[in-house]
């Protein structure tokens, strides 16, 4: 799994940031029995806990091959993240609302507000910190995409899924200030719980976009048409080759690309003459696009290949 470094640096900066924020959080939330407080301090867990997830699916996807999986583990790290997804949604957002529920219908002027203050400043600084860092690898990584089209397209879900998390706890912080303060301010505990609910709303948001990419990579998603385009301007220019018709694509994993390539080779040729190009094709895409981990190649005319190209399509549509 080459290419991961960044993004393990990223991770393991929230994962620091989120451990941390999370013990003051809740020791703030003990003291001044702060539902908006509590909500914060069980996001700032989850997210902790998810950050070990996602370092652990990277691990698992970094196996090589084996009888059972043929094609490589890869997709572990699609897996996992779908896992943080839904764990954002139940515990974050879950927990966050049902507190936040409860402390409407029983509420609790805040003790010694001013600790909350000052652990949200803090939180804010720390998750702040984390955020640039995931966003610095999120900008390397996204060209000059928008950020959307970035997200869409990304076959890497560590990096943009702690950017997320991290955008959302800071509007989380915000969320949970402006509860505490108008409590304290209008004499109402009862914003503190609405607090809490805002809170689980902004995770919920997250929750579900993110298991919404996480589920189209780990369905099975395409090499971007820009390596497609190469693999078979690659292909197209070895003598034996009359014409690479197009090629199928999934990814196995961010750096992981299998790879199906219909080619119509020269009339003239033999079979030892055909495998031989097979061959010089496999080494060459190995030595200039090392991401296609597997290539198979079906020998195919033009006609075929473009019957079965209209037929992808009118199922796409």
């Amino acid at each position: 799994m080459a290419g991961h470094g960044g993004s393990k640096m990223v991770i393991y900066a929230a994962l620091a940031g989120n451990l941390a924020i999370a013990l003051t959080k809740f020791a703030a939330a003990f003291f001044t029995g702060s539902s908006a407080m509590l909500s914060e301090g069980v996001h700032s867990l989850v997210d902790t806990g998810n950050g070990g997830l996602l370092l652990y699916g990277m691990h698992r996807a970094a196996r090589p091959a084996d009888r059972t999986h043929p094609l490589g583990h890869g997709r572990e790290l699609y897996f996992w993240s779908f896992i943080v997804a839904l764990l954002v949604f139940a515990l974050g957002a879950g927990v966050s609302f049902y507190e936040g529920i409860l402390h409407i219908m029983a509420p609790e002027a805040v003790a010694n507000v001013k600790v909350n203050y000052v652990v949200l400043g803090l939180s804010f600084l720390f998750e702040g910190s984390s955020w640039l860092v995931a966003l610095k690898e999120f900008r390397r990584e996204k060209g000059k995409q928008s950020w959307l089209q970035a997200v869409q397209s990304s076959k890497d879900p560590s990096v943009y899924t702690v950017l997320f998390e991290d955008s959302a706890a800071l509007l989380g912080l915000i969320v949970a200030f402006a509860g505490i303060l108008a409590a304290e301010l209008l004499e109402m505990p009862e914003l503190d719980g609405a607090a809490s609910i805002g809170i689980a709303l902004i995770l919920g948001a997250t929750a579900i976009f993110l298991a919404r990419e996480s589920k189209g990579l780990l369905i099975g998603e395409p090499a971007s048409p820009e390596v497609q385009k190469r693999m078979l301007a690659i292909v197209q220019q070895d003598p034996a080759v009359q014409r690479a018709n197009g090629v199928l694509t999934v990814h196995m994993g961010p750096q992981e690309i299998v790879a199906g390539l219909s080619i119509e080779f020269e009339d003239h040729l033999a079979a030892p003459e055909i495998e031989a190009c097979v061959e010089r094709i496999e080494a060459r895409l190995k030595e200039e696009m090392p991401e296609i981990s597997r290539l198979f190649v079906k020998p195919q005319t033009t006609g075929t290949w473009e019957q079965r190209r209209k037929l992808i399509e009118a199922a796409s549509n």
